[in-house]
């Protein structure tokens, strides 16, 4: 074979593979909405969400996530704050404004037992301490809008999940945060088959962001909640297909609308966030190296094939091939961009964000042996946690 006719087939499998997620994104993103609210049909009061925040050291941030949330309308709420921990001034600032709204209380997380990680230790202790037919829990940096509880327990009535989850509105303030943060809302509109996932059970089709997942008390019950998934840093994934093994619906939304976020504050932050669960997503020995050939050929190599070609190193038809990849590309990362409300100025980032995607990836992997452990909030934790 020559060298024009592999450079030619390396370039069509590039438009192959980055007409996947440009396809699942058109359709993910048609399917995907704002949830509608609705009144509680149920007697008066059976509608309360519980929105349940976990916090170790948040005195910082969890200022006006707690504001936002007991700004809620729509639906009765109570806010429960689990303080685990802390050593900041987290308590304090928490019981400064319970005293001002009843409506919000401060819990003690009891004693991290052997084999939990520390948030679903706050979490599943959290649960036993909310009043609500729905629990929604929410990171301490995520800053609700009026509607948000109401609108998600509205959609879980509605389709009959037992779990709803949405990504937030990613703020991003510096360029680590844009190196990062944007993989998020590419691998759930671009990789996730929305309409499958509504349409069966298996687990594998389960998704959710751990930064605000609403759960129905019955269903939470039924699985047992965040302690089936104790050992777990990575509850986005484990929670959803809990639920499904255990025979029920879950669902996601379009968050763009309901929440705000900002999850770090720079480059060093991103990276040790999202290695902290990355073995129990990507890293693993089967399914990193099927990630890294479907994001390079998808995403990255499209821009080296243009330029070569455009020194005159392709022939015209791997040249054609390679802008028409680039352009499929391109179009997925604005699309998913606009329609999540990211920084549009993320859309020229997307190759390098891949790439940084697939370095935080390959580090946690080819390191998970010799460190055996992951570390967050100032805890260890042994790798692999269970399903």
């Amino acid at each position: 074979m020559t060298a024009d006719a592999l450079l030619t087939g390396l370039a069509l499998a590039c438009l192959i593979v980055a007409a996947q997620p440009a396809l699942f994104a058109v359709l993910n993103l048609a399917l995907l909405r704002t949830p509608t609210p609705e009144p509680d049909p149920g007697p008066a009061g059976s509608g309360l969400v519980s929105i349940l925040i976990p916090a170790r050291n948040e005195a910082e941030r969890i200022g006006p996530t707690l504001a936002a949330a007991l700004g809620s309308t729509g639906t009765p709420v109570e806010v429960l704050v689990g303080d685990d921990h802390s050593t900041d001034g987290t308590a304090a600032l928490v019981r400064a404004m319970a005293a001002r709204d009843p409506r919000l209380r401060l819990e003690a997380v009891p004693p991290l037992p052997e084999g939990w990680t520390g948030k679903n230790n706050a979490c599943a202790y959290l649960a036993t301490r909310a009043r609500g037919a729905f629990l929604l829990f929410i990171d301490a940096d995520v800053q609700l809008a009026p509607e948000a509880a109401a609108r998600l327990a509205a959609q879980a009535r509605r389709g009959g999940a037992g779990l709803v989850s949405a990504v937030p509105r990613q703020r991003m303030d510096s360029l680590g945060e844009r190196l990062t943060v944007p993989m998020i809302n590419l691998l759930l509109v671009g990789y996730l088959p929305v309409l499958a996932m509504r349409r069966s059970l298996h687990p594998s089709l389960g998704a959710a962001c751990g930064q605000m997942i609403l759960a129905t008390r019955a269903a939470y019950a039924e699985t047992g909640g965040h302690g089936a998934i104790r050992a777990s840093l990575h509850d986005g994934v484990r929670l959803p297909r809990l639920f499904r093994r255990h025979g029920l619906r879950t669902d996601l939304a379009l968050g763009r609308d309901l929440a705000l976020c900002r999850m770090y504050g720079g480059f060093r932050e991103a990276w040790a966030g999202f290695s902290k669960n990355a073995h129990e997503g990507m890293a693993t020995p089967r399914a990193l190296p099927v990630w890294t050939a479907l994001l390079l050929l998808g995403h990255v190599l499209p821009w080296g094939l243009v330029a070569a070609g455009l020194l005159g190193a392709l022939p015209p038809a791997a040249l054609a091939y390679a802008l028409a990849a680039l352009a499929l590309s391109l179009g997925t990362r604005a699309a998913v961009t606009l329609g999540t409300g990211e920084p549009a100025a993320t859309i020229p980032l997307h190759p390098l964000i891949v790439l940084t995607a697939l370095a935080i990836q390959w580090n946690v992997l080819l390191r998970r042996e010799r460190a055996g452990a992951a570390t967050w909030k100032g805890r260890s934790y042994p790798v692999g946690g269970a399903e």
